[in-house]
């Protein structure tokens, strides 16, 4: 393939995820301008790969891996802990985070009613990285199961906890939220 028409296929298969790459990044990031130079870096990554990439495939969950492998690498570069590659470490949390205190029996879709869109993502964002990363690849981005195994490198099985747990910590959060929130309505 010429250069012309690889830089041609790689912006029809590849530019039009740009959006939801950068989202998918400042979400891991937290930080606008961190996630501007990690969706930069996935790119400049995909297109110096391209020829990797096995048309008739989804091109997005294959920007999300390199997305998601340039986050852990900079988190590795800033001397920072790469959460979740210890499967015991996030064993013993996820173990510590079931023995808390008990959530509210009513059901989550009441619960995100009551719930507004800002207290939502400062919820989603105080999610630990590996739980984080499964809700918004499967509840934002849409992506399957097998395709989050894909881009997280990690087994199907592992994704399905990850997903379980990362939801219910978000679920906890957001009941403690509306708890607050109308407690305070209650004192004024």
């Amino acid at each position: 393939m010429g250069s012309q028409a690889r830089r041609e296929e790689f912006e029809d298969q590849a530019l039009v995820h740009l959006d939801r790459v950068f989202h998918l990044a400042l979400r891991l990031t937290r930080n606008r301008t961190e996630a501007e130079d990690l969706a930069q870096e996935t790119y400049l990554r995909a297109f110096k790969h391209f020829d990797q990439f096995d048309p008739g495939t989804n091109c997005r969950a294959w920007l999300f891996a390199i997305l998601r492998n340039a986050f852990l690498n900079q988190l590795k570069r800033q001397g920072r802990e790469v959460p979740g590659l210890d499967e015991g470490g996030l064993e013993r949390f996820a173990t510590e985070m079931a023995d808390g205190p008990g959530t509210l029996e009513s059901p989550e879709e009441e619960l995100l009613k009551r719930v507004a869109g800002a207290e939502l993502v400062a919820a989603l964002e105080r999610l630990p990285l590996i739980f984080r990363e499964a809700v918004v690849l499967a509840d934002v981005e849409e992506c399957s199961y097998k395709e989050i195994a894909q881009i997280c490198g990690v087994p199907m099985g592992t994704v399905m906890s990850r997903l379980s747990r990362g939801r219910r910590l978000l679920r906890r959060a957001l009941e403690t939220l509306v708890r607050e929130r109308e407690g305070l309505r209650r004192v004024r």
